[in-house]
C-alpha cells in the first residue's frame, strides 16, 4: 500500500527524536534512576552490573512499545505530527513490530547513526529500523475542513 502522500520529511522525523531523547531522561530518572537511587540509600546494595543493564534497556522499551501501541505516537511525536503506523496497512503496528522497530533503532543509534542515514537511499525515506520492522513514520496533521471523512471501514492513515 503506497503511503508516500503522507510520509513524514526526515527533518521532522529527526526533530522529533531529539526531542525523545531529551524526554526519555525524565523516563529514565523515574523509572530507572529512582529505584536504583533508593536501593542504595536505603538498603545500600547495588543491583548487578546486568540487572542495572537490562533494566536501563527495558525502561525505553516497554515506553516507546506502549506509546506505539496505543495511538502510535509519543510525547515527542504528538509534538512534531508524527504516527507510527504498519507500513503494509497503515494501521496500528502489532507488538511484535514495536518490540522489532525499538530493538533496531539501538542498532540505527549506535551503528554511528547508520540506520538513519539509510534513508538518504530509501526509496520512501525510510530509517533502517522502520524499513526492517515493516513500520512507518507518517504526518499526523488532522484533516481539515475540506478533506473528505474517510469511507466506512478504511483507516484515515491508509
Amino acid at each position: 500500500m503506497d503511503h508516500g502522500s503522507l510520509a513524514a520529511s526526515i527533518g521532522r522525523r529527526l526533530a522529533s527524536l531529539t526531542y525523545e531523547c531529551l524526554l526519555l531522561i525524565a523516563v529514565l530518572a523515574v523509572a530507572w534512576l529512582l529505584p536504583h537511587a533508593l536501593l542504595g540509600m536505603v538498603w545500600q546494595r547495588q543491583a548487578p552490573a546486568g540487572v542495572v543493564w537490562l533494566h536501563f534497556l527495558i525502561v525505553p522499551g516497554v515506553y516507546f512499545t506502549w506509546l506505539h501501541r496505543h495511538g502510535g505516537q509519543t510525547l515527542a511525536m504528538q509534538t512534531w505530527k508524527l504516527k507510527l503506523v504498519d507500513a503494509r496497512t497503515g494501521g496500528r503496528v502489532s507488538l511484535g513490530q514495536a518490540w522489532l522497530r525499538y530493538a533496531l533503532a539501538w542498532t540505527s543509534l549506535l551503528g554511528c547513526g547508520l540506520g538513519f542515514c539509510w534513508a538518504l537511499v530509501d526509496r520512501d525515506r525510510q530509517f533502517l529500523h522502520d524499513r526492517l520492522a515493516g513500520t512507518r513514520v507518517v504526518s499526523a496533521f488532522p484533516p481539515t475542513r475540506s478533506s473528505p471523512p474517510p469511507a466506512a471501514g478504511t483507516s484515515r492513515w491508509a
